[in-house]
């Protein structure tokens, strides 16, 4: 495969928002130009993953604990 060529994605992911969490999800995608949903949520795991200065998860919650924007 010639070097310029990315790996072919052949993994999916499914992944459960709420109306506000995926708001917040489009909102910043249209802000940034994003050409895609998908491409915006992995350009937020890619900027998350290089992120030095965060505080660390807690451990204790459950799944449904975690969210993308806290309800008002």
């Amino acid at each position: 495969m010639p070097e310029n060529v990315p790996p072919k994605r052949t993994e999916k992911l499914q992944l459960m928002l709420d109306d506000l969490e995926m708001e917040a999800i489009d909102d910043w995608r249209f802000r940034h130009r994003m050409p895609s949903r998908a491409a915006a949520i992995r350009e937020l795991i890619r900027r998350g993953l290089a992120a030095v200065d965060v505080e660390e998860p807690t451990t204790d919650k459950t799944s449904t604990e975690f969210r993308v924007v806290e309800p008002d």
